[in-house]
Order: C-alpha cells, then structure tokens, then sequence
C-alpha cells in the first residue's frame, strides 16, 4: 500500500508541480515515511493540495517542505518535521541526536 501511495505521490508532483523525477522520487519517499510514522489516514490528494496550498515558494522542494511542516504542526504527537523533509537536518538545525 506504501509503495501504491508512493507511486501516485511521485507521479503527481512531477505532473503538478513539475519536479523532476528525482526530486518527486525523493519527495514521494519522505512524504510515505511522514504517512506511516504520523498521520496514516493522509491521501495523496490532501497531500498534494497541501503542497499546492503553499504560495510563498515557487520552487518545488520549498514547497514541499512548508506543506511537510505545515501537516506536522497540525499533528499534536509531531513534535518535529525534519526527517520527512527534503532538506532534512542542515547545518543550522540542532542536532538530532543531542538529547537522545
């Protein structure tokens, strides 16, 4: 079922927001991992829309990840986006693994 999500997820953001085949690829990847570790019940048209909600970007990965951290912020046990996101962990994020 993963896999079928992944797949549309993927083949919607290269159709839609025309990413490039990796990009979605990787986007897709991130954005199963958010629907089994967070919110299971996500479709891929609410994720899209999601996606297409965010108007302060026009570059793909940006707006991936607002949309990413928009749905984690509406999720109360998501106490953090990054993993699901993109451009993950950079130099300016705190160490994930301070406090483990």
């Amino acid at each position: 079922m993963s896999e079928d999500f992944e797949d549309a997820v993927s083949e919607a953001f290269a159709d839609r927001f025309d990413a490039d085949a990796d990009e979605a690829a990787a986007a897709a990847a991130k954005a199963a991992a958010f629907r089994e570790d967070v919110d299971e019940d996500l479709t891929v048209e609410a994720l899209v829309e999601a996606v297409a909600d965010v108007d302060d970007y026009d570059a793909f990965g940006h707006r991936f990840d607002r949309a990413i951290g928009d749905l984690a912020a509406a999720d109360a046990d998501c106490t953090d986006s990054r993993p699901y996101r993109l451009a993950g962990f950079d130099d300016l994020a705190a160490d994930p693994r301070v406090g483990a």
